[in-house]
């Protein structure tokens, strides 16, 4: 409510700061075997629905890639996922990138279980799966910067075009790229503009507007009311101060979680609390949700823009929209208005809210593990 006050100070509304878009970590039961390897971490483990003497081996090694972003040097965090084969050879792999949905709480954390049934896999085509934080959130650097749009679009592009970057093993566009959220509108636009060449887009919950502009609007009183937020969450102290009290607590944290980021909120586990909170005590937690809420990483402007970013995708590559069933009313609005669109090769419904591939990784997986199968095999 505090934030509405200073939207919308002279109303009393329902939508307050808790209508911010987070992500969670799913709760599924299975065993690593660890061993550390030279700056990264190294996993094993083989999926618990097979018997270790035909399981395929799958490891996971997580370490960092340094973006450079004008005068920055931004260490970005990243995890790999690979499909040893039932040899423990590796085996040539084709390449899934996976990006957060872009919130507060936004982490490698949600794509973890998709990666490992998609990777785990023993099927006739290989994947190896590459989940990448953003910069300014989950466990990559965070930097003071301007945040907007373009950075984002910016880091996505070198990501995926940097020499040096964790894709650089991918053979020319050989690639699948799967989004969360704003994250995947992002990916959308840098295709569109000719910045990067996939093979494939799945799209998951797709958003294109902020939690305060998709709710009150962008006319010249709310950006300066969004102007002033932002300004005040960017300060010194002040910034900390409305930051712990309006986000950085698990009461907020889980009041969003069981409202609309979770379709269920008997998912919502004492430990997805506590694990989210701590990704907001991290030094510079705040620059990025700044912007977030307030629409500054918003892609586009306007719904006639988000399916147009889509509809210049028709004929260039294929394209999996997922939409959910128990999507806040506003976000399911944006995701069903490209049922059926031009650009969108595949249209599919499927449990959850905000944030699918962490509340029904299976499920999600197992449509995504299809996509692959008839465009990227």
């Amino acid at each position: 409510m505090a934030i509405a006050a200073i939207l919308h100070p002279s109303s009393i509304i329902t939508t307050s700061f808790n209508k911010t878009r987070f992500p969670s970590l799913p709760q599924k039961n299975f065993f690593f075997k660890f061993s550390v390897k030279a700056s990264s971490t190294s996993l094993e483990y083989s999926p618990s629905s097979s018997s270790s003497a035909t399981a395929p081996k799958l490891s996971t090694s997580t370490s960092t890639w340094q973006w450079k972003f004008k005068e920055n040097a931004i260490n970005v965090y990243f995890e790999e996922l690979k499909n040893e084969g039932k040899g423990g050879e590796v085996q040539k792999a084709k390449e899934i990138l996976m990006i957060p949905t872009i919130s507060d709480v936004s982490t490698v954390e949600e794509w973890r279980e998709v990666a490992k049934d998609i990777v785990g896999r023993d099927g006739s085509v290989n994947y190896k799966a590459t989940i990448v934080d953003w910069p300014g959130l989950g466990f990559s650097d965070r930097p003071k910067l301007d945040y907007n749009a373009d950075v984002m679009e910016k880091f996505f592009v070198d990501l995926l075009n940097s020499s040096d970057s964790p894709l650089s093993s991918s053979a020319g566009n050989d690639l699948a790229v799967f989004g969360g959220g704003h994250a995947a509108t992002i990916a959308v636009r840098a295709v569109n503009k000719g910045l990067v060449k996939p093979s494939a887009i799945a799209a998951i919950a797709p958003t294109w507007a902020g939690p305060l502009p998709i709710v009150f609007g962008r006319d010249s009183t709310m950006e300066s009311r969004y102007g002033f937020l932002r300004g005040t969450l960017r300060a010194p102290a002040v910034g900390w101060m409305m930051y712990n009290v309006l986000v950085s607590n698990e009461k907020s944290i889980q009041s969003q979680y069981k409202s609309h980021v979770y379709a269920n909120p008997e998912n919502v586990t004492p430990s997805i609390i506590e694990s989210r909170y701590e990704l907001t005590k991290r030094s510079g937690a705040r620059y990025v949700p700044a912007a977030f809420l307030t629409g500054l990483l918003d892609p586009v402007k306007s719904r006639d823009e988000f399916v147009d970013l889509f509809a210049k995708l028709e004929g260039e590559i294929p394209v999996l929209v997922v939409s959910t069933k128990g999507a806040p009313k506003r976000s399911k609005a944006e995701m069903d208005a490209l049922r059926g669109a031009k650009g969108v090769s595949k249209f599919v419904e499927l449990p959850g809210a905000l944030l699918p591939q962490e509340e029904y990784p299976i499920v999600v997986a197992e449509e995504l593990y299809r996509f692959l199968q008839e465009n990227f095999s």
